[in-house]
């Protein structure tokens, strides 16, 4: 049984960081990207990022590129997500996601692992 285990999140003013992680466990077969979800309240999942099996390519969406830089460690089990300059409109639940494919996708269907989640709040 995979897992998928966020942690990090919390209560930040607006400008502030936030780091992200995730950690895989459990045997999933064959090479995975790992990608961050975010939700808000009343609002529909969005992608944020997503990194390939080698770290050798990313996605980011456009709201956070240059604020928010995904990476994965040397195991390939662990993402990060490094959130800068953070705003009140970053405010949401994050859920890590991995897939079963070599590269990243913003596509929530092509995902076939999920986290629970974490609470990023930003205040003004």
């Amino acid at each position: 049984q995979v897992q998928l285990v966020e942690s990090g999140g919390g209560l930040v003013q607006a400008g502030g960081s936030l780091r992200l992680s995730c950690v895989a466990s459990g045997r999933i077969i064959g090479v995975y990207a790992m990608g961050w979800f975010r939700q808000a309240p009343r609002k529909e999942r969005e992608f944020v990022a997503a990194i390939s099996w080698n770290s050798d390519n990313t996605h980011y969406a456009d709201s956070v590129k240059g604020r928010f830089t995904i990476s994965r460690g040397n195991a390939k089990n662990t993402v990060y997500l490094q959130m800068n300059s953070l705003k009140p409109e970053d405010t949401a639940v994050y859920y890590c996601a991995a897939g079963v494919s070599y590269s990243p996708s913003y596509i929530p269907e092509e995902y076939d692992y999920w986290g629970q989640g974490t609470q990023v709040t930003v205040s003004s």
